[in-house]
């Protein structure tokens, strides 16, 4: 147990900085892709360098628990499953290089479109909702403390991304995203058209 439980740390960990991550491009996009170099030459460090000042942060603690429960592991293995589904179903009219942020980082990219279909006409960031699964899963699955820390510091610093990233593409794409926008919800996905 001791295993999966460091396991789901470091997990949360990771999941916990993406949100930082993109709070690193989003306000400063327009900097990124005038930069001649890709800015993955200094972002990805500087994520590494954000898991490991969290896990240096939460190291003291990985091992309290809230509760311990094998029963919790059901509804998180429902949870996995959602999460690997909106990943799945993420990639769908979505490639690569959109899932990586090219787009956003790298000056005159080809992929400057707005993709609308799929699960994205049900919600606008399926992927962020995917993560959230997948960290709701460990928290839920392990009841550690760190892990729904983590979960909690994931959800507080993706709601200001998430604003920032609306911002962004609204520049990018303006009226034909400010449509979409109005149209789709963020993260709560619509279960009809």
């Amino acid at each position: 147990m001791l295993f999966l439980r460091t396991i789901a740390w470091i997990v949360c960990v990771i999941y916990s900085t993406i949100p930082s991550f993109w709070l690193l491009i989003h306000p400063r996009a327009e900097s990124w892709r005038s930069r001649r170099q890709s800015p993955y030459k200094i972002l990805l460090p500087l994520w590494i360098g954000l898991w490991i000042a969290m896990a240096a942060t939460t190291t003291a603690w990985r091992a309290v628990l809230i509760y311990e429960n094998r029963w919790t592991w059901i509804p998180a293995a429902l949870l996995f499953c959602a999460g690997l589904i909106l990943y799945k179903l993420s990639h769908s009219h979505f490639s690569i290089e959109q899932l990586s942020g090219l787009p956003e980082i790298v000056c005159g990219h080809s992929q400057q479109r707005l993709v609308t279909t799929g699960i994205r006409a049900r919600v606008r960031h399926p992927i962020y909702v995917g993560h959230l699964c997948e960290m709701l899963a460990w928290s839920v699955g392990t009841g550690l403390a760190v892990c729904w820390s983590l979960t909690v510091w994931a959800i507080v610093t993706g709601a200001i991304m998430i604003k920032m990233e609306d911002r962004e593409l609204e520049k990018r794409f303006g009226d034909e995203y400010r449509d979409y926008r109005s149209a789709v919800p963020a993260l709560v996905p619509r279960l009809k058209l």
